[in-house]
């Protein structure tokens, strides 16, 4: 008898596609209602990896005293390597996962928060019903089941919570982390690895005298944006980076609700970027400072092997001018203070890290010349090369709008709908056209966001060259690669290529400011 029960459990297991560890994690499974996407683990799909997440309330420690109340992703291997999940237990951050490409795996994502919410795999290249796209939004106690393969080339992607209205807050209070793709052609490099390999998130907060965090501002904060004024790296103020004399790769995403990051070496080191948001370049590129905009990421090679063991570097954002570019970079006289942070304006010059030369080793790194092959797309198979999908950018009757709509579901229209795989031809549009940024004039930069595979960037064209609040951080732009996200600024036109391959359904687009996206600032493309 008790043998034709373990038989019959079996069945069930192959049945519903679930594997006897995530069923003793999550006994609920087999009971979820089948009809309903991603409630269930699918009898076809075979893993390599099975992960199981859980968003929970938890009081961390980020500051002498009271802990701080976040809500926090907490994650463990059901099926696999166990080193494809990291966490850090002191951390108010989601933990960092590690795959290769070809992998395929399952995640499941139990809510234990007291709000709906959903992850959306930011930068990877998935069927649409696995994106995260908010009408699949779970409620407390409900858990969701990601199922697919990693089909993107390496790169520093990452994770966040995506629920309709509520990105900005959910995002600020923990929900986000480091997903990170290797692959073979990267792994031949023999780039720095392990230890050497540094993930460094950067992100702006205000917290209360009892370390608390705060978040709110009314409708000019959600115009403009949330600025904080303690930035954060990896969870942590003040961050210090011990290192040693050798060769380090850096990993730089910017995680903040909506700040603009213009980070620079103290001691005027030119930076070499060695990948962008989809991966590695073809060849390092070396810029005075990086122009880092929310949720866009950078990996960049840095060789400490000439420094004197006690040295100290600091990495800032330096000075830049708002040029009518609202609250993302500065203007509004915000204070960068509090808790330790460093006494200056909102887009003025403050300290990011600090790196600390720790000790004296021996090594021989050296930065390939070649990195990796980008075969660019080209306009001649785009399908419309004549007539590019205009999206225009605007601010107007307190809402951020797309082509002059707000986000709602169920929304299509008819420029909205792109037959799969094809190439197509897009354009930001921030006011090129209106010789403005929308708002009465008064511009702002919109890092724009699409889901799905990546694109390449094209163009920039500009009406105002001159404008104090563009040249004071062009430079820093960096268009080659593959990209997820492109800073658009106010009077500016970004022209980009975007292949829609493989996976039908919904798709979405929006601005990266989260107060933004909150706003509306977000539509629905329909691949079909």
């Amino acid at each position: 008898m008790k043998n034709e029960v373990n038989l019959q459990r079996r069945k069930m297991l192959k049945l519903a596609g679930v594997s006897a560890a995530a069923l003793a994690t999550f006994p609920g499974l087999l009971n979820a209602k089948m009809m309903k996407v991603g409630s269930h683990a699918s009898p076809d799909f075979h893993p390599d990896v099975e992960i199981s997440l859980q968003g929970k309330v938890k009081d961390v420690s980020i500051f002498q005293g009271p802990e701080t109340r976040v809500w926090k992703v907490t994650g463990k291997v059901l099926k696999g390597d166990k080193s494809v999940i990291s966490n850090d237990g002191e951390s108010y951050l989601a933990p960092t996962i590690r795959l290769h490409k070809g992998q395929k795996v399952r995640i499941y994502l139990k809510n234990d928060l007291p709000s709906a919410t959903i992850l959306h795999w930011h930068g990877l290249h998935v069927p649409s019903k696995m994106d995260g796209n908010p009408m699949y939004a779970i409620d407390n106690g409900e858990t969701f089941v990601y199922e697919f393969e990693i089909l993107n080339r390496a790169g520093t992607y990452w994770y966040h919570a995506h629920t309709h209205s509520l990105t900005a807050r959910h995002v600020y209070s923990g929900l986000a982390g480091f997903f990170i793709v290797s692959d073979d052609e990267e792994q031949a490099l023999k780039l720095p690895s392990g230890e050497f390999d540094v993930p460094l998130v950067i992100q702006d907060r205000n917290f209360d005298r009892q370390n608390q965090l705060k978040y709110g501002g009314g409708m000019m904060m959600k115009m403009h944006g949330f600025l904080g004024d303690q930035i954060l790296v990896n969870g942590t103020p003040e961050f210090e980076l011990p290192v040693a004399t050798r060769a380090y790769r850096m990993r730089l995403l910017n995680g903040s609700n909506s700040r603009i990051y213009k980070l620079a070496w103290d001691d005027g080191t030119p930076i070499k970027v060695i990948a962008t948001d989809g991966g590695l370049l073809e060849k390092a590129e070396t810029l005075p400072y990086l122009t880092l905009a929310p949720a866009e990421r950078r990996e960049i090679w840095v060789d400490f092997s000439n420094k004197n063991v006690g040295t100290e570097l600091t990495l800032r954002s330096l000075e830049f001018s708002s040029g009518g570019m609202g609250g993302m970079g500065g203007g509004r006289g915000g204070m960068m203070g509090g808790m330790g942070g460093g006494q200056s304006h909102a887009g003025k010059d403050f300290t990011v890290l600090k790196v600390r030369v720790s000790k004296k080793v021996s090594s021989h790194n050296v930065l390939p010349k070649r990195l990796s092959k980008i075969t660019p797309l080209r306009l001649s198979d785009a399908v419309n090369p004549e007539s590019p999908r205009r999206i225009t950018l605007s601010m107007r009757h307190m809402s951020a709008l797309l082509n002059g709509r707000s986000y709602k579901m169920n929304d299509i229209r008819e420029d909205e709908i792109i037959p799969v795989n094809t190439l197509q031809l897009m354009e930001f549009d921030n006011g090129f056209h209106r010789g403005m940024g929308g708002m009465g004039g008064m511009g702002m930069p919109h890092p724009m966001h699409l889901h799905g595979e990546q694109f390449q960037v094209v163009k920039r064209e500009v009406r105002n060259k001159s404008g104090k609040g563009y040249t004071s951080i062009a430079e820093g732009f960096l268009d080659k690669g593959w990209k997820d996200t492109v800073l658009v600024m106010p009077g500016e036109k970004v022209t980009i290529l975007k292949p829609f391959n493989d996976f039908t359904g919904l798709f979405m687009y929006h601005c990266h400011n989260l107060e933004h996206e909150d706003m509306g600032m977000m539509r629905d493309l329909l691949v079909k």
